[in-house]
């Protein structure tokens, strides 16, 4: 008896569907109650989850895999997406994991099945605003939620190592291209933008400074409005200007953090 009709059919259709040996691997990245999160789905069958990935259709660019896989998860598109890495370890695949799997479905499989074999995969991260997604599971995962990058779960093969680069990639990012706009609401407060980039680089930083730095890069746009509802002098509104925000994604931005 099949345990699990939809898995069981993608072992059944996959070799037909999708390119031998390459897979996409994105991480998605949010920003919400201060925290930095991270978009996990848990697997079906193990007590593991992964960061958001999925397969490249035959004749499919790898970028519009990777944008069809951030849809399917969030629902989202047109929103940032960056490739940042190869991933070509020959061990990096799990043998195991996937026989097991298979066994529990039912799914009666060859030695040289397409899933046992060595997969390389491509590396994507993904910046969108939290309030907007709505996390959905694919048919190999049984849930899709959102973890603090500080108290993640046991995750698959090697996709710890995936999301740290990520990461690594992302607060390299910070040096030379702004940040923010796909992370948080179109009106924020200066420190709140500044508790964001703190986040994300898990460090302090000077406020004069930090507001010195982000006025001088021409960016962003203060409105007349302030925050309402606090103990203190109400702070500003801020917006980005995105013609100035998306040129400086292109031409770059200069300064340390």
């Amino acid at each position: 008896m099949i345990q699990d009709r939809e898995l069981y059919s993608f072992f059944e259709q996959g070799e037909k569907l999708y390119q031998r040996g390459l897979s996409i691997d994105s991480v998605i990245f949010g920003f919400h109650d201060n925290q930095l999160k991270v978009l996990l789905t848990k697997l079906k069958n193990i007590d593991f989850w992964a960061v958001a990935g999925g397969f490249v259709y035959k004749n499919e660019h790898v970028d519009a895999a990777a944008i069809r896989i951030l849809k399917e998860r969030t629902g989202l598109s047109d929103i940032f997406l960056q490739q940042f890495y190869v991933f070509g370890d020959p061990n990096r695949s799990d043998k195991k994991f996937h026989i097991d799997r298979m066994k529990k479905v039912g799914w009666n499989f060859t030695k040289d099945y397409w899933l046992l074999q060595r997969f390389i995969t491509v590396g994507y991260y993904a910046l969108v605003e939290f309030s907007h997604v709505n996390p959905k599971p694919d048919s190999m995962s049984d849930s899709c939620d959102w973890h603090d990058i500080h108290e993640l779960p046991d995750l698959i093969m090697d996709h710890e190592q995936i999301l740290k680069k990520a990461l690594e990639v992302l607060r390299t990012q910070l040096k030379y291209q702004p940040v923010g706009y796909n992370l948080l609401p179109k009106k924020f407060t200066m420190p709140e933008l500044q508790k964001l980039y703190e986040t994300i680089l898990d460090k302090k930083l000077d406020r004069r400074n930090f507001q010195r730095k982000m006025l001088g890069y021409g960016i962003l746009k203060r409105l007349e409005k302030r925050r309402e509802g606090g103990a203190h002098k109400a702070p500003y509104l801020y917006s980005f200007d995105l013609r100035k925000y998306h040129k400086a994604l292109k031409e770059g931005l200069h300064g340390e953090w």
